[in-house]
């Protein structure tokens, strides 16, 4: 049964960092394209940042102009778990947190396979 699980959500004020993981288990995720998106309330879900596979074990990012510069997304060796790095958080930044994998970046926003979601709160 393939799971992602997150974990590292919380309450934050504002200019505090935040690192949010997601395990990806029951198949192998190293060729995926795996990455991050939010959904504030009242809002629809954006995306923020994504790892696509270069082949190998590297793997290139790519960030949401709201957060680049702010957030650093990485892959484990194995591919399966995404790391988001979150710094000079705003309440902008607050919402839903869900990871994301997906065989290429073009299906991500669509992807098969969906964490359950960690909320994020940066308080002014």
């Amino acid at each position: 049964q393939v799971q992602l699980i997150e974990s590292g959500g919380g309450l934050v004020q504002a200019g505090g960092s935040l690192t949010l993981s997601c395990a990806a288990s029951g198949r192998t995720f190293s060729g995926f394209a795996m990455g991050w998106f939010r959904q504030a309330s009242g809002k629809e879900r954006e995306f923020v940042a994504l790892t696509r596979w270069r082949g190998g074990r590297t793997y290139a990012a790519d960030y949401a102009d709201s957060v680049k510069g702010r957030f650093t997304i990485f892959r484990s060796n194995n591919g399966n778990t995404v790391t988001l790095e979150m710094n000079s958080l705003s309440p902008d930044d607050t919402g839903v947190y869900y990871c994301a994998a997906a065989l290429s970046v073009a299906t991500l926003s669509q992807a098969d396979y969906w964490g359950q979601g960690t909320q994020v709160t940066c308080s002014s």
